[in-house]
């Protein structure tokens, strides 16, 4: 297939375009390259890279595109809250608009990157969110995909067809790498402190999901048969864990594997948002399977913590980035636009 893949020199975009490649697809990725795009720098003579943006960008985009992976847009709380303005533009009316861009254009499957977060809950407790299970999220990030998911829904129909996947939260080494997601962030602790803190007593729920499993969930919602996912949400997750238990699983992998002797600081403040979700549909009707574990990631990631990482740059954190991105826009503008 002609793939469209938005947010293709992101975290997981780095992960998705070679695997796309491989599987010997075509693919054409539009990003406005606000992380730079030295993530897909070894793959630039095997794709179209078009710098853009999601909200403004043409519909000569879609020409000739099979199918859209729509990656792009804010990616967490923090982002979302910084700017609630800028996420509702990106992460929803973008959406929707790229979707009408992609039906007007012939474009039958669209698969959007939505979250697990759209579940949660400042309340820890047990059950299991499935697919149907009632959502009504406030917090600007989880109602911004809620949103876009019900835009791109009200679209569907015998020419269009868009797919919706919720993922729990990614781990996991990429060539665009982030230090601000749970496993992420205890490997980077682990080596930089040899300590993991633990807010909240850690009680709050976490659907994860390895990034190389999530690309296998994009890779199966293209090609799966249109009466299986035509208007369809599946969770994508590989199982639920609460935050302290991902912490001794680092712990454990690190000292059985690397000699690292590890401490737990366990703090009883702090947010506790909790999800906790049902993966059976994705499952059962497209044969998801996930096939990493927790502990071979963290290996992968203090080796290359090892080899030399940087990880006081803010590039690794989304956050941080934009504000000093903002904080440089801002003094541009000061001096009239220019350095020199």
């Amino acid at each position: 297939m002609n793939i469209l893949v938005t947010g293709g020199a992101g975290y997981i975009g780095c992960r998705l375009v070679p695997a796309l490649l491989d599987a010997g697809h075509k693919v054409r990725v539009v990003d406005k390259l606000v992380f730079g795009a030295d993530g897909l720098a070894a793959l630039k003579d095997r794709f179209d890279l078009v710098a853009a943006d999601v909200r403004t960008v043409g519909g000569e985009v879609l020409s000739g595109m099979d199918a859209v992976v729509h990656l792009a847009g804010l990616s967490n709380d923090p982002t979302a809250e910084f700017n609630p303005a800028a996420n509702k533009a990106m992460n929803t009316d973008a959406t929707i608009r790229l979707g009408k861009l992609a039906k007007e254009h012939g474009v039958r499957r669209f698969v959007f990157a939505s979250s697990c977060s759209i579940y949660y809950t400042l309340s820890p407790d047990n059950e299991l969110r499935h697919e149907e299970y009632p959502v009504n999220p406030e917090a600007p990030y989880s109602w911004s995909k809620r949103q876009a998911e019900l835009g791109l829904l009200a679209l569907a129909d015998a020419s269009f067809c868009p797919v919706m996947l919720r993922k729990g939260t990614v781990y996991g080494q990429s060539p665009r790498m982030r230090y601000d997601l749970v496993v992420n962030t205890f490997t980077r602790d682990a080596y930089a402190k040899r300590r993991l803190t633990l807010h909240a007593g850690g009680r709050m729920w976490r659907p994860m999901l390895h990034i190389d499993d999530a690309v296998a969930a994009y890779l199966i919602a293209l090609q799966a048969a249109e009466k299986n996912v035509h208007g369809q949400i599946f969770n994508v997750l590989s199982d639920n864990y609460q935050v302290r238990q991902l912490a001794h699983e680092v712990r454990r992998t690190l000292e059985g594997d690397k000699g690292i002797r590890l401490d737990i600081d366990l703090q009883q403040v702090g947010v506790s948002r909790s999800y906790r979700v049902d993966g059976g549909k994705m499952r059962e009707a497209l044969g998801f399977a996930p096939r990493h574990s927790i502990n071979n990631s963290v290996d992968e990631m203090w080796d290359a913590l090892e080899s030399g990482v940087d990880i006081e740059n803010p590039i690794y954190y989304n956050i941080r980035w934009l504000e000093l991105l903002c904080e440089m826009e801002s003094r541009l503008k000061a001096m009239g636009g220019n350095v020199f």
